[in-house]
C-alpha cells in the first residue's frame, strides 16, 4: 500500500448519478469510489499515481432533494469538430437556445464525507522525478493542507462544488449523525466502483507529446455495506464485478 490521508469534504449538493437511469438523473446514496478518485484528481494528479479509496465514512443524513436544471440535448460532434480545424466550415456548436431541454435531477443536500485514501505508483511516463514517491506525497500533502487545486473539485458534477475540503489526522466518529447510526448494517446494493478506460491511461499511440487516448471504457461494480456510517471500501474490493 502507498501512502495514505484522510480528508473531510463538505458541499451542499452531490449528485452521483446512477447509470441505470437514463433521462432523469438520481444520485447513489453514497458516493462511488470513482467519483472520489475524480475529485482528488483535481487536486493533484500525475499518470505516474493512481488514487485508491480505503474508506468512506457519511457523516450526514442522507437526503434527497428534486431540482429541474436547463440542459441541452445533444454532444458536441467530434467530427464537425475535426472538420472546422480542416476548415471545411461544419458548425461544431450547440446553441443553447435552440437544444435546451428541462429535466429533473434527484441530489443529495448537506453533504459531509470522511475520506480515507492513499495513492500507487503506475509506472506510466516516468522520468526520475515521476519515480520518486516521497515527491508525490509532500506536493498532495501540501495542496490538501493550502487549500490548492487545478480545477474546482465537485461531488459528481461540475455544477456541484466541494465547499470545504479538511485534511485530517483522524476522523472523530462521534460526529455521525444518529440517523447513520441508526440505519445499523445497511446494504448499499450494486454501486459502479469505477469507470476503467481500455487505454489504462496510456496513450495508443505511445507518445506522450502528443496522446491519443481511447474513448471505450467497461464499469465495474461492487456491492458494500455501511456499518455506522462506514463503509470499508478495501473489504469489498476485491468482489468487484
Amino acid at each position: 500500500m502507498g501512502r495514505g490521508f484522510k480528508i473531510i469534504a463538505e458541499g451542499d449538493y452531490a449528485l452521483f448519478t446512477r447509470p441505470e437511469m437514463k433521462v432523469e438523473r438520481v444520485s447513489y446514496d453514497v458516493p462511488p469510489p470513482g467519483a472520489l478518485e475524480g475529485m482528488l484528481k483535481s487536486i493533484y494528479w500525475k499518470p505516474a499515481i493512481r488514487y485508491v479509496i480505503d474508506r468512506i465514512i457519511v457523516f450526514n443524513p442522507i437526503n434527497f432533494v428534486n431540482i429541474r436544471r436547463n440542459e441541452v440535448k445533444s454532444k458536441i460532434s467530434l467530427q464537425n469538430v475535426k472538420s472546422q480545424m480542416k476548415g471545411t466550415g461544419a458548425d461544431p456548436c450547440i446553441y443553447a437556445s435552440e437544444d435546451r431541454t428541462q429535466r429533473a435531477s434527484m441530489l443529495l443536500k448537506d453533504v459531509k464525507y470522511g475520506i480515507e485514501f492513499h495513492f500507487e505508483m503506475t509506472g506510466l511516463k516516468s522520468d526520475k522525478a515521476d519515480e520518486d514517491e516521497k515527491k508525490h506525497y509532500n506536493i498532495i500533502k501540501r495542496r490538501l493542507e493550502n487549500g490548492q487545486h487545478f480545477r474546482t473539485p465537485c461531488f459528481g458534477c461540475s455544477e456541484f462544488p466541494v465547499r470545504k475540503l479538511e485534511l485530517v489526522e483522524d476522523f472523530d466518529l462521534n460526529l455521525i449523525d444518529s440517523d447513520i447510526l441508526a440505519m445499523g448494517d445497511c446494504d448499499l446494493g450494486y454501486m459502479s466502483y469505477r469507470v476503467n478506460f481500455e487505454d489504462h491511461g496510456k496513450p495508443i499511440n505511445d507518445d506522450w507529446d502528443n496522446p491519443q487516448f481511447s474513448d471505450r471504457a467497461t464499469t465495474e461494480y461492487y456491492r458494500p455495506h455501511m456499518i455506522g456510517g462506514v463503509i470499508d471500501v478495501g473489504k469489498y474490493r476485491e468482489v468487484k464485478k
